[in-house]
């Protein structure tokens, strides 16, 4: 009896002290709750929310993303004042066609403050996920039509993919691939970009033309051009090219890097068919190829350089070897000489020997000079003389109608000594005897101002000498004992 006394002695304090804890725990969260706005917004606790977004209409966007990152709370409630519509119409200005406005510095301008605003978007969803963040700041721009992928009516006039662009690339910033990786899919999901360049590069070049501006403009101002380090710009660069097939790829880098047409900006399809180009219709395919093989990302290996400058000069059709030349001479020194190589060693010496003619014309036309090494303070590979034949103070350089030295007798050393002489006569003869045909426009009376005809007699003339310099030179060495 005792001990049940006891027993039951001991349970009624227990029941009470319990029920005390649940109250002293109901007071002590509620109390907790009142107390977590009052230190979360601090003095911002007594003013009307609109009264704080009266506030913010007189701070900066960079004074806005500072003080996001006071608390969580206040990050939310700005980011429900960007969501309105007073405050989307303050902090994205959509001045994007005002023509007079749109000169270089006024470009810089805005782009700049894009970037604060993207600053702003990265700090108000500094704690959500990726892909909530994504959505988020997606509702928000979702309402700024130049900012769509078909959204704009004038896009080669238009800033807005630029700006849109600049927000994604400060956004990202910082972020390891896999993370980017689900920003590229989920801009591929919001645009339906695959399907669109499945259209593309699958149809008939030319048959959808305001669609390749489209992807054009899309790839490059929104994907492509705001970045600072090369291997960001390889990484998305190759989240574009490497789902599709070599071939695709080829017609893919043309649609984004090749040239347009001066009068609406739409891809110039048979530019490099019909003629000999200019230096600035080849500088983008040529930085872009750079770009993949300098960087030395173990998705793309030489031999997919190789490749892809293979199929791209097909496109849309064979390309004039001028064009050829002038593309590889732009890519630098290495990859020209691993082209030249890769002939070599595959047997293609015919092909090889025309090219050897046309990168001789090419670069004393052009007035190129290629290393013969890569010195410290050359990393291009290539640059210009000042048509003198000198290297204009860079040390270690010859004329490249010559070809470098040590490249020269390496591709000959990867022929066979039975394609040496067969080589050697396909290289020589075009330059000796068929000055007519492979220069039908050359003056003789040397109008320097005119350079129009390709390649001019004078250098055509350089461009023989040259060659032919390198030739007995390479030959008498061999024959020494």
């Amino acid at each position: 009896m005792a001990s049940r006394t006891n027993t039951s002695f001991a349970r009624i304090p227990n029941q009470k002290y319990r029920r005390h804890n649940r109250r002293s725990s109901y007071f002590s969260s509620k109390r907790d709750s009142d107390s977590q706005p009052s230190s979360t917004l601090g003095s911002f606790k007594v003013l009307p929310l609109e009264v704080f977004q009266i506030i913010l209409n007189y701070l900066s966007v960079r004074d806005v993303g500072v003080l996001s990152m006071v608390s969580k709370t206040v990050s939310q409630l700005i980011t429900s004042y960007i969501a309105t519509s007073s405050g989307s119409k303050r902090l994205l200005p959509q001045d994007f066609h005002n023509l007079e406005l749109l000169d270089r510095r006024q470009d810089f301008i805005i782009l700049d403050y894009y970037r604060s605003l993207g600053v702003l978007f990265k700090r108000c969803t500094l704690l959500l996920p990726t892909k909530e963040r994504l959505k988020c700041i997606h509702r928000i721009l979702s309402e700024v039509s130049c900012f769509k992928f078909n959204g704009c009516a004038a896009p080669m006039q238009c800033l807005g993919l630029s700006c849109y662009g600049m927000i994604l690339q400060t956004l990202t910033a910082g972020w390891d691939e896999r993370e980017c990786q689900r920003v590229y899919n989920f801009l591929c999901e919001l645009t339906n970009l695959s399907r669109k360049i499945q259209s593309v590069v699958c149809s008939k070049p030319g048959s959808a033309r305001k669609l390749e501006l489209r992807i054009r403009l899309f790839c490059r101002n929104v994907l492509l051009d705001h970045w600072i380090h090369q291997s960001d710009s390889v990484f998305w660069l190759t989240r574009i090219l490497k789902p599709w097939p070599m071939v695709n790829q080829a017609r893919l880098l043309y649609i984004i890097f090749g040239p347009t047409s001066p009068q609406d900006g739409l891809v110039a399809w048979h530019t490099m068919t019909e003629g000999p180009t200019d230096e600035p219709s080849l500088k983008d395919l040529a930085d872009a190829i750079k770009l993949l093989y300098d960087t030395g990302t173990k998705e793309w290996t030489a031999d997919d350089i190789i490749s892809l400058i293979d199929e791209l000069s097909v496109v849309p059709r064979e390309w004039l070897l001028e064009n050829n030349a002038h593309l590889l001479i732009l890519s630098g020194n290495n990859i020209c000489f691993t082209f030249m190589a890769s002939k070599a060693v595959n047997g293609r010496t015919l092909e090889l020997a025309r090219l050897v003619v046309f990168l001789a014309l090419v670069s004393g036309s052009k007035g190129f000079l290629l290393a013969a090494y890569n010195p410290p303070n050359c990393k291009a590979g290539v640059h210009h003389c000042r048509g003198d034949g000198r290297c204009a103070g860079r040390l270690g350089c010859v004329p490249a109608s010559c070809l470098s030295q040590g490249q020269y007798q390496e591709v000959l050393r990867l022929l066979g000594r039975p394609e040496h002489l067969m080589f050697l006569t396909r290289t020589w003869e075009p330059l000796t005897f068929s000055s007519p045909a492979v220069c039908p426009c050359a003056g003789v009376g040397g109008h320097e101002d005119d350079n129009r005809g390709f390649p001019s007699l004078f250098h055509l003339v350089q461009a023989q000498a040259g060659f032919h310099k390198e030739v007995l030179r390479v030959a008498l060495e061999a024959a020494a004992p």
